[in-house]
């Protein structure tokens, strides 16, 4: 450093800066505070392991009749059957130049505001990545029983209401009662609010008003299914813990690291940040059919031959919702 000049290395350390954005990630991911999304040790351990695919079996559950108790009979014992599910890691970077970054430099607290523009930005792009996910397990086979769509229908019948999203709901079974959140493109919420159907309520650890509908935690995200000309929009209910998040670590691969080019006249600075996580949707196994190099591409993310369902339809807390608006 010379002449008082303020590095990017003056105010970033790697080890307080890689928790520290991985942490205020999670807190910034709407997913994740509305309790779709849950990440615990166990994840990040199963990330931060070998291989790309992380096998995670499962006992199915019993089924059969029970039997009536008679003299001198004897019981036929069944058995139980295991299963297999199986995640995909994911790794991905990006890196930034000090001249975007610049202007915040100057702070009270540059770490922290250069650590809040990093996490703001890994959440919009693991929420990204979470809906190409989506969009590629309702293209496989065996999710026909988890989609409702109207979209088809004559009149009211096709229009988002209500109603349409009680039937959506059913398809749990009894189970609806775990769905607890849904994600929508900004034209559908106001399309709910204008008639009356969404519910802004100030909760104490949020400075802002959380949108509900049908007592349903509203995620609003542009980048949801809507199709201006049809009108025609989707929607995504979720259960409790539906999505599995594990942020994982290597010891060879730098999640943090600073670089700078001495032969720009001015000096440029660089961060590059990468991210290996485990974003899995419970009972929906990666079956890594078409993934052409180490890690998938948002692309192949969105491939419907890259997953199978392997838990039966209500044990996966997912449910897709298609409709009109007009």
């Amino acid at each position: 450093m010379s002449n008082g000049i303020t590095l990017l290395e003056n105010v970033i350390q790697p080890t307080v800066f890689t928790p520290y954005v991985i942490q205020r990630t999670m807190e910034l991911s709407a997913i994740l505070q509305s309790g779709i999304m849950t990440n615990n040790s166990e994840y990040d351990t199963l990330a931060s392991g070998p291989n790309t695919l992380v096998d995670m079996p499962f006992w199915e559950d019993l089924d059969g009749e029970e039997e009536t108790v008679e003299q001198g009979g004897f019981y036929t014992p069944d058995n139980i059957n295991a299963s297999k599910d199986i995640a995909r890691k994911q790794m991905f970077g990006k890196s930034w130049g000090a001249n975007a970054l610049a202007a915040l430099l100057s702070g009270d607290d540059p770490l922290a505001a250069i650590g809040d523009l990093v996490a703001g930005f890994w959440s919009r792009a693991m929420q990204a990545r979470l809906l190409l996910m989506l969009e590629g397990i309702f293209k496989s086979a065996g999710m026909e029983d988890k989609v409702h769509d109207t979209s088809a229908l004559n009149g009211e019948a096709g229009i988002l209401s209500g109603e349409s999203f009680i039937d959506a709901g059913q398809k749990m079974g009894d189970a609806k009662e775990l769905l607890t959140a849904v994600t929508m493109h900004s034209i559908v919420e106001a399309h709910l609010a204008k008639r009356g159907l969404i519910e802004y309520v100030q909760e104490a650890d949020q400075s802002d008003r959380v949108a509900y509908f049908m007592r349903k935690r509203v995620i609003v995200d542009d980048g949801m299914g809507y199709d201006t000309a049809t009108k025609t929009g989707e929607m995504y209910l979720f259960g409790v813990g539906a999505i599995a998040l594990g942020n994982g670590k290597h010891p060879r691969i730098k999640e943090t690291e600073l670089d700078r080019d001495s032969m720009s006249h001015a000096g440029e600075d660089y961060l590059i940040n990468r991210r290996i996580v485990i974003m899995h949707p419970r009972g929906i196994k990666w079956t890594e059919n078409n993934v052409s190099k180490e890690f998938p591409t948002r692309a192949e993310l969105a491939d419907g031959s890259n997953y199978q369902r392997v838990y039966e339809p209500k044990a996966i807390r997912i449910v897709k919702h298609k409709f009109r608006i007009t």
